[in-house]
């Protein structure tokens, strides 16, 4: 296999190529992140002779996924058959829960990786062509067999890398971007568009219709350069750009940090603050970082949106009085107010689907209702000791075996990808379901 890869030439017809990132969980495990040195396709099937790029190097947590896809970076390669890649891996950290205190803590660790590159022939080749569709390669982290333990079920940081890459189209499901979080630089109202800053700078153009839906109170005459959004779509067709289906409004003061509420003051009634283990941050350089716990403060008035949920519904299920410990939020505010991580002021908090793996309580399944109980486990589950119901929505996805409600058995391995919810009358937690994967 070459090291050194190729680039597009300017005699050469070239085609746009992606690479869409997810992951298999592991309970135990809060984060790893691990270098992308680079992704490389071939047009042998051994990944011999000189690759094309996909990627540029770039650190990613594939914890941070848990049953999402995200968009990892897009180029353009040399139009062409491609039928291997390649994938070497940098430096990695692996981060774990420290439960020994009344407000959790993180530990992290330098990780010890087997190899560091990594070969996988394609079943269907990934097919470039001029001026086509966009193509490219999603590639699945699974951390559960990836991560490895000593007989008594302990971490041991040694990290054996497993993929699996395949070719996907942009209509494949495979290729679904569920969140792209990114600056927005521009719109045109005239176009039913703006413009989005995405990894390393590049420019991305987000398409708009009459049916993407809006979260956070946000519309398309309303962006501006202050904006940071989060987005759901496809790689339109035509030219590569993302056609959105949602577009949620992070943040309209420039800054903004994403992660799950490990603690809230107080336990109950409405929040005066909570600590939040950051999974993504922009810009860097303040005082909230990747990797650590925030403390977010709040004032009263900050306002409260969920992705992929509207209208006041949205606002009566979640508020300052609906915070609870184990919940995906994304906060936004000045960047001014995160200059000190251990008092952090937002003005917006949007809640977000986020994956719940688990076990389903025997007797618990109800197919007239759509509903089942799971006891949560491994990281969010020390958030979340109670068994919570989870509630399969009009649109929820079943996903690596299930194929509908009635796939849900006593006991079975579940990850559930969907809100944390408190239900406002009794208290008491739910999950709605976007998506429903069985575990092996």
């Amino acid at each position: 296999m070459s090291s050194n890869a190729s680039t597009t030439s300017s005699d050469t017809p070239t085609g746009a190529s992606f690479v869409i990132g997810t992951d298999a969980p592991m309970a135990a495990v809060t984060s790893f992140s691990v270098q992308l040195s680079a992704i490389e396709a071939f047009t042998t099937n051994d990944c011999s002779g000189t690759g094309v790029e996909l990627i540029s190097a770039q650190t990613v947590d594939f914890a941070r996924y848990n049953g999402l896809q995200s968009l990892i970076d897009m180029n353009d390669v040399n139009a062409g058959t491609y039928n291997c890649v390649s994938i070497t891996l940098g430096t990695a950290t692996l981060g774990y829960l420290n439960t020994t205190n009344p407000e959790p803590s993180i530990t992290t660790e330098n990780a010890t990786l087997s190899t560091n590159q990594l070969t996988y022939s394609l079943t269907s080749p990934m097919v470039v062509a001029q001026n086509g569709a966009p193509v490219g390669v999603h590639i699945d982290f699974n951390l559960r067999k990836s991560i490895q333990v000593d007989s008594s079920g302990n971490i041991t940081g040694d990290v054996t890398p497993t993929f699996t890459v395949k070719a996907v189209n942009n209509s494949d499901p495979g290729a679904y971007i569920d969140e792209f979080i990114a600056a927005v630089t521009g719109t045109d109202v005239n176009a039913n568009s703006f413009t989005i800053q995405g990894p390393h700078g590049r420019q991305f153009t987000v398409n708009v219709t009459g049916q993407t839906e809006w979260d956070g109170g946000a519309t398309l005459s309303t962006l501006n350069t202050s904006s940071i959004v989060q987005i759901s779509g496809t790689l339109d067709r035509a030219d590569a750009t993302i056609d959105a289906d949602e577009v949620g409004l992070i943040s309209d003061k420039g800054f903004y940090a994403a992660g799950l509420l490990t603690y809230v003051t107080p336990s109950s009634g409405a929040a005066s603050s909570f600590d939040l283990y950051v999974r993504g941050t922009l810009p860097t350089g303040t005082g909230v970082s990747d990797g650590n716990i925030a403390t977010v403060d709040l004032s009263g008035s900050e306002k409260y949106s969920i992705y992929w949920m509207h209208g006041p519904l949205a606002q009566f299920l979640f508020n300052s009085s609906g915070l609870v410990p184990g919940q995906h939020v994304a906060v936004g505010g000045p960047a001014t107010g995160a200059a000190n991580g251990s008092a952090v002021s937002v003005t917006r908090v949007m809640l977000r689907d986020w994956g719940f793996n688990g076990t389903v309580v025997p007797g618990s399944e109800n197919n007239g209702n759509g509903t089942f109980q799971m006891q949560v486990n491994g990281f969010a589950g020390v958030l979340i000791p109670q068994t919570v119901t989870v509630y399969i929505a009009g649109n929820c996805q079943f996903r690596d075996g299930f194929t509908g409600m009635s796939s849900i058995t006593d006991s079975a391995n579940v990850r559930v990808v969907g809100l944390l919810l408190k239900d406002p009358l009794s208290g008491n937690l739910v999950i709605v379901g976007h998506y429903v994967d069985e575990l092996d």
